[in-house]
């Protein structure tokens, strides 16, 4: 039995049917799940007042009890407008003495970034409550793969991956592409030199995608890293106007700029079917002919 305990430092939870769906899943499983009364708040788009979202990070620096696991309701937007104010020394010195297995993804990449920036702080890029643990149906290959990066001290993502053949090490960073994006420049953004830099995103058109990789690109920091993989781009369908050109042309143009690998087709992101991966922990990279694999170790895990 493990203790979740839930956050909503992003958007309100529009799917409040899914969110308990979630919760009750949990509980059914012998969980014990806390700080439920935050699914419902709400103010315009937002889950609650900045004051409210910032009280949900900056008070897990206080949060009693081992083997927490704090959750991310939904992303949305919002974490964006808590970076100048939240305790990164204080979750810092929490997660130095007894450390939060930290698990979100999509708008939260902003904060899970910012603590890996400050602090070196490892937290989980994975599912969510209402996304993925309120599904409709919850995916198993999710769940396994959940409990597999929280409990295990070293694990392996495997996946029919397309690239060249490659073997590489480095520190695991990156998560979601727009926020990773929306902090070039501030202090939130690790300065990462030769890491293995894993990207997502949702509802970005090709194109879209294009501009920020080519930004990354500009900036120096595509071109500092091992390895580049990219998991799912959920919603990025080309149209009419596009006459030939998708996201696997637009792949094969960033490719054409860079001397590191860019690996496809890991199972990451804003899908139902998504692995959980360790940001900031020491991985290894290998793609050859009978696939990709990243081997992660150096995270925090259950100890129970």
């Amino acid at each position: 039995m493990s203790q979740f305990h839930l956050i909503a430092p992003s958007g309100y939870c529009i799917n409040q049917d899914a969110a308990q769906r979630g919760v009750q899943r949990l509980l059914e499983s012998g969980h014990r799940v806390e700080n439920q009364t935050i699914i419902p708040r709400r103010l315009q788009r937002f889950a609650g007042t900045e004051a409210q979202r910032l009280n949900d990070i900056n008070s897990l620096v206080n949060l009693k009890g081992k083997d927490q696991i704090v959750l991310a309701v939904r992303g949305g937007y919002g974490a964006s407008r808590l970076l100048e104010s939240i305790d990164w020394q204080g979750l810092a010195a929490r997660q130095q003495r007894d450390p939060l297995l930290v698990c979100g993804h999509s708008d939260f990449t902003a904060i899970q970034l910012g603590l890996l920036a400050l602090h070196n702080v490892i937290t989980f890029s994975g599912p969510m409550l209402a996304g993925n643990f309120g599904a409709p149906e919850l995916d198993a290959f999710t769940q396994e793969h959940f409990w597999r990066a929280l409990q295990t001290p070293t694990y392996s993502v495997k996946w029919q991956g397309n690239g060249p053949y490659w073997t590489c090490e480095g520190q695991l960073w990156g998560g979601n592409l727009a926020m990773l994006v929306s902090l070039i420049g501030t202090p939130w953004l690790p300065q990462i030199d030769e890491g293995i830099l894993v990207l997502e995103d949702i509802n970005e058109h090709p194109f879209r995608v294009e501009r920020m990789l080519l930004q990354l690109y500009h900036a120096g920091i595509l071109g500092r890293q091992s390895a580049i993989v990219l998991g799912s781009f959920s919603g990025s369908a080309p149209n009419d106007y596009d006459a030939g050109y998708s996201l696997d042309t637009m792949v094969d143009f960033i490719r054409s700029r860079l001397d590191i690998p860019v690996i496809t087709g890991l199972d990451f992101g804003h899908e139902q079917k998504t692995v959980t991966l360790a940001l900031g922990a020491y991985a290894r990279l290998l793609h050859d002919e009978s696939g990709s694999c990243l081997i992660l170790s150096g995270h925090p895990v259950l100890k129970a």
